[in-house]
């Protein structure tokens, strides 16, 4: 099933960069565009982190999310990056959609108006029920911690 996702645009948003849309017919995330006021530019310091306007805001049917990914070439040319990878976007926000980044570089970092900043991706949730238990099953990796498979 493909789900239907309704996009509305904040009051300030520069409507001329359009909807997010997939860049190539196998991309899995669309691309998110910087919609800043007035086509600002926003600095981005080295350790500096910004909310990132986006000019929407979403409408995700029950039963979907809606996860923000960094962009590979931001990450790999720039060290820019999304500190709360993925985000997510639940099916009853409605508020403006804004994407936090990252400077994990060493120089300052320029995101101009229009610029592609990260990756919507769709994708389904269930929901799960939780209960208290007295024992849990036991597993061939047992309780060991984190790291406890080895380094392969």
């Amino acid at each position: 099933m493909m789900p239907d996702i309704k996009m509305a645009w904040t009051e300030d948003a520069d409507r001329s960069l359009g909807l997010p849309r997939y860049e190539t017919a196998g991309a899995a995330g669309a691309d998110l565009r910087a919609n800043c006021p007035d086509g600002d530019t926003i600095t981005l310091a080295p350790g500096a982190r910004v909310l990132v306007p986006t000019g929407l805001r979403l409408a995700i049917p029950e039963g979907f999310e809606a996860q923000i990914r960094p962009r590979s070439g931001l990450a790999l040319k720039h060290g820019i990056s999304l500190p709360n990878t993925p985000g997510t976007i639940d099916s009853d926000y409605r508020g403006p959609l804004g994407v936090i980044m990252i400077n994990h570089g060493e120089t300052v970092f320029e995101i101009a108006h229009g610029d592609r900043i990260a990756q919507l991706v769709i994708a389904p949730v269930v929901q799960a029920t939780f209960s208290a238990a007295e024992s849990l099953d036991q597993t061939d990796r047992g309780t060991d911690g984190f790291g406890s498979t080895g380094r392969s």
